[in-house]
């Protein structure tokens, strides 16, 4: 196996699919245009996909790329070896052109030739679709990565999931079939192009823990087995009655992680141990005198740092870039600018970090993305900026939490929610300096205070709209308990498709965007009403119980809220006796709600209307 450098193998996979004659495209922007529904690029296809389906695209029908993305659903988890923000994904994609022959056997080359990657084929295992009642097996794809093993002598066979050893040598189970949760992509609506998928994992050699099961597999989570690449065959068309038909053009759509590549074939354990992290590492020590892999403590910190301060780079350099600020791309900028800022005061670092490491984020990526040089400007001064207003408010802060803890160990919620809303204190903070003293503060309450007084933010989980309230009033509390009451409506009329995509309220109205593919015909909207309105006559309790996200999901929840206070999420419950479940809807969500669904008086929908593809907008009013 050959080691790479991360630049050398975004180059080396563009230029191999240059070749092969694919045009080359620049990196979108990693702020979408035109997409309501998200607030990131968040993988490499995701500005491709009106080519994708159907549209010319101007560059032909053979493209490839390395994509800048960001998600944040993991945001609070980033610290441990494996959670990250920001990453670039490699991609080749066909618009009716080749099919799954060449991309299987380009997949292949590119794996495993020496002036490329270089990877001893019997370390490469793959998965195919197992097949069901809407497509077959697709044994296509099996056949053809057996003719591709067969070239290195290597008989690759077919395993049984959980009974069948994986291979161990030139012989022996080496694919395995999954069902369409693991090895099938799409539709991106409820109807639309889709199709089975091929992937590609790494064999580390680590040894197999059976407490992740008898028998290792290619998708088995003991981290034996690591996923480098997928091949998504989009070869059918899902229509409005289910049916799954052949499609007249079929794509090709494939994913590599770089970061994850690099790990690879670097021979490291995680994303943090690649030569780019090491050379932040090397800088931050370098200014700082904190050394990376010295103690897992520090180590956390550290890679909180570097991980949140590449992905701000990228954020405001990208040539949409956005500085940070309370809405949008922009709170998250903040959120993740100043949470790398505690992490410095948590290894006793008194003075701005973020310049030092933006600089060198700059200095990494600059030749590959060349408008981190063109913004390097704007970047560093947001930073710093951004920066300096956070020292500030942890100064203000921390006089006002010495006045109010005095001679105790522990601060009330009301007490944590001040030092947050006054003076843009981190409650994780406050809950810190609280335990260093032995103490602990009263979180549930910090949270209910939240909950009445903050609006409820989904950006962090992708959403681009505010999921609360603009202000705290009755009637606004009214609406939020009435777009519960809405959102289960929807999914009784119009099917369990329907996922929330984002809401807000204002003390007259609320709005509701969600999933579904096509215009509401007025008898749906009719129905979805009268449901609503019998909720509300039915003046039915509303009740609220915290437990941990599984514990939701076990019991029925919906809703895409995932604002973690603590361990705990909130799940608010609309009672109902007379159904089946013993309840009309149950809900993650922050609050605040009424204590009975009659307070809202009634319900009217104003506006059925289209946000984007697949994705529509009801406004409504209460109290009708």
């Amino acid at each position: 196996m050959k080691h790479r450098s991360t630049d050398e193998i975004r180059q080396l996979f563009l230029d191999f699919f240059k070749e092969k004659g694919h045009a080359i495209l620049p990196s979108a922007s990693l702020i979408p245009e035109n997409d309501p529904t998200v607030l990131f690029t968040t993988a490499g296809m995701q500005p491709l996909v009106p080519y994708l389906l159907g549209q010319k695209h101007p560059m032909g029908t053979r493209l490839a790329n390395a994509q800048k993305c960001l998600r944040t659903d993991d945001i609070d988890e980033v610290g441990d070896a494996s959670h990250g923000t920001f990453f670039e994904m490699l991609g080749n994609w066909s618009l009716g052109d080749y099919f799954k022959e060449e991309a299987i056997g380009w997949s292949y080359e590119f794996l495993t030739k020496p002036e490329y990657c270089g990877i001893d084929p019997t370390k490469l295992f793959v998965t195919i679709f197992q097949g069901d009642d809407d497509a077959p097996r697709d044994e296509e794809s099996a056949n053809i990565w057996q003719s591709q093993f067969a070239v290195h002598g290597i008989r690759a066979e077919v395993g049984e999931v959980g009974k069948d050893e994986p291979a161990k040598g030139n012989a022996g189970p080496r694919i395995y079939a999954y069902p369409k949760k693991e090895n099938w992509w799409g539709p991106a609506g409820q109807t639309g192009p889709c199709g089975p998928d091929t992937e590609m994992f790494y064999d580390t050699g680590k040894p197999h823990d059976q407490s992740f099961g008898p028998v290792c597999h290619p998708n088995c989570d003991c981290g034996r087995f690591v996923e480098i690449w997928n091949d998504v065959f989009m070869q059918y068309d899902k229509r409005e009655d289910g049916k799954y038909v052949v499609l007249e053009q079929k794509n090709v759509d494939t994913g590599m992680g770089l970061e994850r590549m690099a790990a690879v074939l670097q021979q490291v354990n995680s994303n943090y141990d690649t030569d780019t992290y090491k050379r932040l590492f090397e800088a931050f020590n370098t200014v700082f005198d904190i050394r990376y892999g010295a103690d897992p403590a520090v180590d956390r910190s550290l890679r909180i740092i570097m991980d949140h301060l590449r992905a701000v780079t990228f954020i405001i350099g990208d040539e949409r870039g956005v500085a940070p600020s309370n809405v949008g791309q922009g709170y998250i900028a903040r959120r993740l600018l100043r949470r790398a800022s505690r992490e410095a005061k948590r290894l006793g670092i008194d003075t701005a970090i973020a310049p030092t490491v933006c600089q060198e984020v700059i200095n990494i990526y600059s030749q590959a993305y060349p408008e981190l040089t063109h913004n390097a400007g704007r970047v560093l001064a947001e930073v710093k900026k951004e920066e300096d207003k956070f020292a500030l408010t942890l100064e203000k802060g921390l006089k006002e939490f010495e006045k109010m803890i005095g001679e105790s160990t522990s601060l009330t919620g009301e007490q944590a929610f001040i030092l947050y809303s006054t003076y843009g204190f981190p409650v994780e903070l406050t809950e810190e300096l609280v335990a260093e003293r032995g103490g602990t503060i009263d979180r549930q309450a910090f949270d209910e205070e939240f909950a009445k007084h903050q609006e409820l933010s989904r950006t962090a989980s992708g959403g681009a709209f505010k999921g609360g309230l603009q202000d705290q009033s009755e009637e606004t509390t009214k609406l939020h308990t009435a777009t519960h009451l809405l959102h289960q409506a929807l999914r009784d009329v119009l099917g369990q498709h329907v996922e929330q995509r984002g809401s807000n309220i204002t003390a007259d109205r609320l709005r509701f965007d969600f999933v579904h593919p096509e215009k509401m015909t007025d008898e749906q909207k009719r129905q979805v009403e009268q449901i609503v309105n019998s909720i509300i006559k039915k003046d039915l309790p509303v009740k609220m119980a915290e437990m941990s996200v599984a514990e939701a999901k076990e019991a029925g929840a919906i809703g895409i809220f995932d604002e973690k206070y603590g361990n705990k999420v909130k799940v608010y419950t609309v009672e109902d006796p007379d159904s089946e479940k013993g309840y009309f809807s149950r809900e993650i969500c922050g609050g605040p709600h009424v204590g009975s669904t009659g307070q809202l008086g009634g319900f009217k929908i104003k506006k059925e209307e289209s946000v984007s593809a697949g994705v529509r907008r009801i406004k409504a009013i209460i109290g009708q």
